[in-house]
């Protein structure tokens, strides 16, 4: 009976990456029920499109081949750096939607230049109808907020900059 169970597994956990696969998604979880003790816990993930690498490096060369925008040039170098690389970075643990504050009339948790102490609630993150506070992960001042209020977010998406 365990290898018909195990089987039937299999083919669940197949049919899920298909799934992602075809809708284009990085990542599925599934709690299937079989009994009181006894159910099946299963996560399925891919790794993002891997875009934002090739356009950091196409990015430079680009305001370099453009000189005569002098004004420009020296700005966008510090825009087409991968934020996520910033060592301030805090990053999005989950896929979700982002949100700025605890309610739509409500101010925003943080703004550009705020200072912060370390565990203060930077945004929400919801996932599946669960409402999961971002803490700060160190003491600083917010130097860039990277994320609009109701953006989707992948895993890892850079959301704060903090210094």
């Amino acid at each position: 009976m365990t290898d018909t169970k195990h089987e039937s597994d299999v083919a669940f956990i197949r049919a899920l990456a298909e799934l992602l696969q075809e809708n284009d998604l990085t990542e599925l979880q599934v709690k299937r029920d079989y009994g009181e003790d006894d159910s099946l816990n299963v996560r399925v993930s891919r790794a993002a499109p891997a875009t934002v690498p090739v356009a950091v490096p196409a990015a430079p060369a680009a305001a370099a081949a453009a000189p005569p925008t002098a004004a420009a040039a020296p700005a966008a170098p510090a825009d087409s750096e991968d934020p996520a690389s910033h060592p301030g970075a805090v990053l999005s643990p989950m896929v979700g939607t982002v949100y700025m504050q605890p309610e739509p009339d409500s101010p925003a948790f943080v703004s550009v230049g705020a200072n912060i102490s370390e565990g203060d609630t930077l945004l929400i993150v919801e996932a599946m109808k669960t409402m999961n506070h971002i803490p700060a992960p160190k003491s600083g001042i917010v130097k860039r907020i990277l994320v609009e209020d109701g953006a989707a977010v992948e895993y890892g998406t850079p959301l704060v900059i903090i210094e």
